[in-house]
């Protein structure tokens, strides 16, 4: 098949290279442009090292890209982690038209924070979805859907990177062959089961000791590694991550340090307890004994 793919990062680097497996055509893939003195994309390295055509476009409503996707004639195009909005008018140029990953189970959890919201929501099953594209955010009929189970400690990097990131490209590749097969599936969102939300940024991170213990745990694991669940100590931002949360009843006011340890510290919360083994300030990640030395932070002290 003749294929188009769109995406950045490791994600569309190893779907790339599972389509190739496969023996599929890729006529070329199109990644955001390179920032300026970072690293380059890691699809578009694969693609250059293969002698694939590269495309980078500021954005995919400029008339040169619907020429491109015109002069390719490809048979369908392959949004594999993409970031930016694909318009009619391009992804309708493909003979069967374009379908793209998400890492939910739409139609709940449209948007760009999916498996953030999903954490800090509590569900304890979530997924992924290849659908056809529309002009939309996520909205397009259903390819197919893969269930994930969702452990009590997953942060999103581990549901991503551990679970639903292997999986997706087996996806991507299985619903390659539906298309192939012929007849695939179209099946339309239920839009009565439909939600949509925000980028996962600071304004939906800071915690609320108040709040029950697990719902504290789910927004740190929720927000774990961006944008990193954040309290205060002395008028500055402490971030937390990689926590442990232990229910039970505590006698000490939430938020307070009730212990150091070698590597980390344990707050109070309504009703338990979590120990952190990694907090950020101003600086890079250490250890949460580390963060308590280094901000003269002392068992009794509350944060918040």
């Amino acid at each position: 098949m003749r294929i188009i793919l769109i995406g950045q990062a490791a994600f569309a680097e190893k779907t790339l290279q599972k389509l190739l497996d496969k023996g599929e055509e890729i006529l070329a893939v199109y990644c955001p442009p390179d920032i300026p003195g970072g690293k380059l994309d890691p699809l578009k390295q694969k693609a250059l090292q293969l002698s694939i055509p590269v495309r980078q476009h500021i954005s995919f409503k400029a008339p040169e890209v619907r020429e491109e996707f015109t002069s390719l004639n490809a048979d369908l195009a392959i949004l594999a982690f993409v970031s930016y909005i694909v318009p009619p008018q391009v992804f309708s140029v493909p003979r069967l038209g374009s379908i793209c990953f998400h890492p939910s189970l739409l139609p709940k959890y449209r948007g760009a924070s999916a498996i953030n919201w999903a954490l800090i929501r509590g569900e304890s099953v979530t997924g992924l979805t290849l659908f056809w594209v529309d002009k939309g955010i996520d909205t397009g009929p259903i390819l197919l859907q893969k269930e994930v189970i969702v452990d009590p400690d997953d942060t999103t990097g581990s549901l991503y990177f551990n679970k639903i990131f292997p999986l997706g490209i087996e996806a991507i590749s299985e619903a390659v062959d539906l298309i192939k097969a012929g007849n695939p599936p179209r099946i339309v969102q239920d839009e009565s089961q439909a939600s949509y939300d925000p980028i996962c940024g600071d304004e939906h991170a800071k915690i609320d000791w108040s709040k029950p213990a697990q719902e504290v745990y789910n927004l740190i694991r929720g927000c774990d590694p961006q944008p990193g669940a954040h309290t205060t100590w002395q008028g500055k931002i402490a971030r937390i991550f990689d926590a442990r949360l232990h229910t039970g009843n505590s006698s000490a006011p939430m938020g307070q340090i009730t212990g150091i340890g070698g590597e980390e510290i344990t707050i109070a919360l309504n009703g338990g307890t979590f120990t952190v083994k990694r907090m950020r300030g101003e600086g890079a990640k250490i250890s949460g004994a580390e963060f308590a030395k280094q901000v003269e932070l002392k068992v009794g002290d509350r944060l918040g």
